[in-house]
C-alpha cells in the first residue's frame, strides 16, 4: 500500500510557491522579491524615512515601484512602461476585486484611463500604444505622513 503523504506534502508546496508569488499589493516585503523574479527585472530599493521604496526595471522597459511601509507591508505600487505589467502579479488579493469593479464600471479599461475607487481600494491605469502607467494603493496602510500623491 502506497503512502499518500507525499503526494500531500508536493501540494501544499505547490501552493503555498503559487500564493508566495502572487503577494504584493498589501503583501510583506518579501512579496517584491517574487515580483522581481515574475517580472525578470533588476531591483533598486531606496530607504528613506517614510517608507522604502523597491524599483524594479524590466528589460523591455516596464518600471514597477513597490512601496512597503516600516511594518514590512507592500502599501502601494505603481508602473508605466511600454506595455503594462502582470496586474495579477502586481495586485496579487486585490486583483479580482479590481477586475470586478473594472468589469462593472462604464469605463472602458482598453479605450479610456480607468479608476477604481472602491473603500480602501485604489487603482487609476491609463494608456495608449507604447506608454502605459498606473499606480494601485491600499488608504488604510499608509504610514502615517505619506500622500498618495507621492506614490507615482
Amino acid at each position: 500500500m502506497k503512502s499518500r503523504g507525499g503526494g500531500i506534502a508536493v501540494i501544499f508546496c505547490v501552493l503555498l510557491w503559487d500564493l508566495n508569488c502572487l503577494a504584493a499589493l498589501g503583501g510583506d516585503v518579501s512579496s517584491v522579491q517574487s515580483d522581481a523574479l515574475h517580472l525578470q527585472g533588476t531591483l533598486r530599493v531606496t530607504p528613506n524615512a517614510l517608507y522604502a521604496l523597491h524599483e524594479i526595471e524590466t528589460p523591455t522597459g516596464i518600471q514597477v515601484r513597490e512601496y512597503v511601509s516600516p511594518a514590512g507591508k507592500v502599501f502601494a505600487v505603481a508602473w508605466q512602461g511600454p506595455w503594462r505589467p502582470d496586474l495579477h502579479q502586481l495586485l496579487g488579493s486585490y486583483f479580482v476585486p479590481f477586475q470586478q469593479a473594472a468589469r462593472a464600471s462604464k469605463q472602458r479599461p482598453g479605450r479610456a484611463p480607468l479608476s477604481i475607487h472602491q473603500a480602501n481600494l485604489f487603482v487609476e491605469h491609463s494608456g495608449q500604444m507604447r506608454f502605459f502607467r498606473g499606480r494601485a494603493y491600499l488608504s488604510d496602510e499608509f504610514p502615517a505622513g505619506v500622500k498618495a500623491e507621492s506614490i507615482r
